[in-house]
């Protein structure tokens, strides 16, 4: 539900009982703007090697694991003690007790509060990130009519946040007073914060401890490591009860988090703010665009090097990726009200730009950028028009219209890959062998499961998409357009892609077809300049309907094809072979939307939208997941992905936008 404030600002507030919190499938992420994240479940249990705190050494990426969890123990004067944390060991076999004693989950703006009661205690615990430290907190709030220990520490890891420990962490553990620092490797600092009781730090010897990562398994990947659990303080919590802070940094050295009570005040505010700014940009003051608005910001990180904003294709494993961020740039950037992150994004790859073509992906390591993608420099160019149609920021168009051009060019006279205008139709052929180029881009060793050599459907209607672009821009500037005649001929020959009853996923060197049904279509037919007759449209839109649609996304290949594999799970290799053949996804569910209003189906479009607002709470809480299995729609992949956030938050809004204009119309004639 969404409500106010304490200060009558938006807030986005969903609570989970205790059955439903002490369901592990369910993630959460926080994140702070440079890279680093945090994720476990609703109550905080690890469910991946990607722990509870990840931090970047050169933002936003060469990301390293310092913290799995907190230890958390509770004792009573009279005798008793407890473990609030819970580490799955085995599946579904847990260290602690910290599932047994939830009383339920609260999600905030999508900041987690967990509740626990244990013999008339009651201990809440918040979690947040705040922006640019490397550095998780948490606030526990301790109820007690009779006074109780807390004891804190950590279970402490020192590795790539992408491998595991094969035995031992070799970490050494000093603690001095409120503070304590896990070194042996990049290093992590502790500190206790405890206003209202003494604290007394422990000498006890850290212990090995065994922990399972059970999204790990179901993915093929190596699933248990040994990290190292330390008990640090113990916390006398007076009659009464009292407030205590963890707060948990990546490296030896860097700002502290000097009052935590009050960082986490000001990141409840600017979560606020960010709804509000949503409401205000979109027109639509729902609570899909409130959760959206909130979950859009922690794919959005500050890049240092090329410097400005970036993407962040998708949690746990993602790094930026040029395609994603360009596609994601609508939604989570110009439907939010951040149009200055939408300029420094475009700036970013920009900046990046080689012989015409964006990065594909900045490497993990922080070692350079991959090139090959055929779509991410138009996606560029469209999002670029977008921005400026949006913001009327006629001087950044000028700034980059001569890189637009230059862009254009290199597409025109032949760049990498095959990359290349042809001769005869000016359509864009791409292909190379062994390289992977379209979104659908799976690469096996030496197998590309879906190669798609010659001229792709939607990599025609960019084509054409990016040449209209230039050519407005250049208009809106009052200069002579340099690409018009690339676009009257390109377009002119759109058509050659229509084969019968249904326009070909893409053709081919000598001039065949490929007519596998994929949603590839839906992503060329959305774009404003793609050139498609009403008998075209309606037929296209029965074919996505019978064979592609589902109620999360659109599978990637019809499950008529005898290619079809309904199944996206188990190693590496049986996902990556499924992954477009078949598996569903939901960012293209947006262009079928797109087709949905251009026919004025309003009822439709917000029928094809229901599946997603009702995952919102199912995989990670309050984003929407990458993948889902075709056959069952299980949720797969990254749980927390950008393009799927972003492509949802727009089409939300395009349908309510339409919903109200049909409403103030009000009701036709009788």
């Amino acid at each position: 539900m969404t409500g106010t404030g304490d200060a009558g600002q938006a807030v986005v507030e969903r609570r989970f009982g205790p059955w439903e919190a002490r369901d592990v499938d369910r993630e959460v992420l926080l994140t702070d703007g440079l890279g680093g994240f945090s994720l476990g479940s609703l109550a905080g249990v690890p469910t991946r090697c990607y722990g509870a705190l990840n931090a970047s050494r050169r933002p936003p990426v060469d990301r390293f694991a310092h913290l799995v969890a907190p230890l958390e123990e509770l004792s009573a004067a009279g005798g008793g003690e407890v473990a609030l944390h819970a580490l799955e060991v085995a599946p579904d076999a847990f260290e602690g007790r910290g599932l047994d004693l939830l009383a339920g989950v609260t999600l905030r703006d999508l900041l987690p509060e967990r509740e626990q009661l244990w013999r008339g205690v009651r201990v809440t615990r918040r979690a947040f990130m705040p922006p640019g430290s490397g550095t998780v907190v948490y606030l526990y709030d301790i109820e007690a009519r009779e006074a109780v220990t807390l004891t804190l520490g950590g279970f402490f890891v020192d590795r790539d946040m992408h491998d595991l420990h094969r035995g031992v962490p070799d970490l050494r553990v000093q603690v001095q007073g409120r503070r304590a620092a896990v070194t042996g490797g990049r290093g992590t600092r502790v500190r206790v914060v405890a206003p209202d009781a003494a604290v007394q730090p422990l000498e006890a010897a850290p212990f090995p401890q065994r922990v399972y990562y059970r999204y790990d398994r179901a993915r093929g990947e190596p699933d248990t490591e040994t990290v190292l659990g330390a008990r640090l303080w113990q916390v006398q919590v007076p009659a009464g009860g009292a407030r205590v802070a963890l707060v948990v940094s990546a490296g030896l050295e860097g700002p502290d988090v000097l009052d935590p009570w009050a960082a986490y005040a000001q990141e409840t505010a600017r979560r606020r703010a960010l709804v509000e700014g949503a409401w205000a940009a979109s027109g639509v003051r729902d609570e899909v665009v409130a959760t959206l608005a909130v979950a859009a910001d922690a794919y959005l990180v500050q890049r240092a090097q090329p410097p400005g904003r970036s993407v962040i294709a998708g949690y746990p494993w993602f790094a930026d990726w040029g395609r994603d961020a360009m596609i994601s740039l609508t939604g989570l950037t110009l439907l939010t009200g951040r149009a200055a992150d939408a300029r420094s994004l475009l700036g970013t790859f920009l900046q990046a730009l080689r012989r015409g073509l964006t990065p594909n992906n900045f490497h993990e390591d922080g070692g350079g950028a991959g090139y090959n993608t055929v779509d991410g420099a138009l996606w560029l160019v469209v999002a670029l028009e977008r921005y400026v149609a949006l913001t009327g920021d006629l001087g950044f168009a000028r700034e980059a219209l001569p890189q637009v051009r230059e862009l254009l060019r290199w597409h025109l006279d032949g760049t990498d890959h095959g990359i290349r205008a042809d001769r005869e139709d000016g359509l864009l052929w791409s292909g190379e062998a062994g390289v992977q180029l379209t979104w659908m881009d799976v690469k096996i060793h030496d197998w590309v499961v879906t190669p798609r050599s010659g001229k792709p459907v939607e990599i025609q209607a960019l084509w054409l998409g990016a040449l209209a672009a230039e050519e407005r821009l250049s208009e809106g500037l009052g200069q002579v357009p340099a690409c018009s005649a690339a676009l009257a001929r390109a377009r002119g020959q759109f058509g050659k892609l229509w084969r019968g009853e249904q326009f070909a996923d893409f053709l081919t060197e000598a001039g065949g077809a490929d007519l596998s049904v994929r949603p590839n279509v839906a992503l060329a037919l959305a774009l404003p300049d793609t050139p498609v007759s009403g008998v075209q449209l309606d037929l296209t839109l029965r074919l996505i309907e019978s064979q592609l649609l589902t109620p999360v996304g659109l599978h990637t290949l019809s499950p008529l094809d005898a290619r079809y594999l309904g199944n996206y799970g188990g190693v590496r290799v049986q996902r990556d072979a499924a992954y477009h053949q078949g598996t569903v996804w939901a960012w293209p569910l947006a262009s079928y939307v797109d087709l949905l209003l251009r026919g004025g189906e309003v009822a439709r479009a917000r029928a094809a939208l229901s599946g997603l607002s009702g995952h919102l709470w199912e995989a990670g809480v309050g984003h929407v997941s990458e993948v889902f299995s075709g056959d069952s729609l299980r949720p797969g992949g990254c749980p927390f992905q950008a393009w799927s956030v972003a492509e949802f938050l727009r089409a939300h809004v395009l349908v309510a936008q339409a919903e109200s204009r049909a409403g103030a119309a009000g009701p036709g004639p009788t």
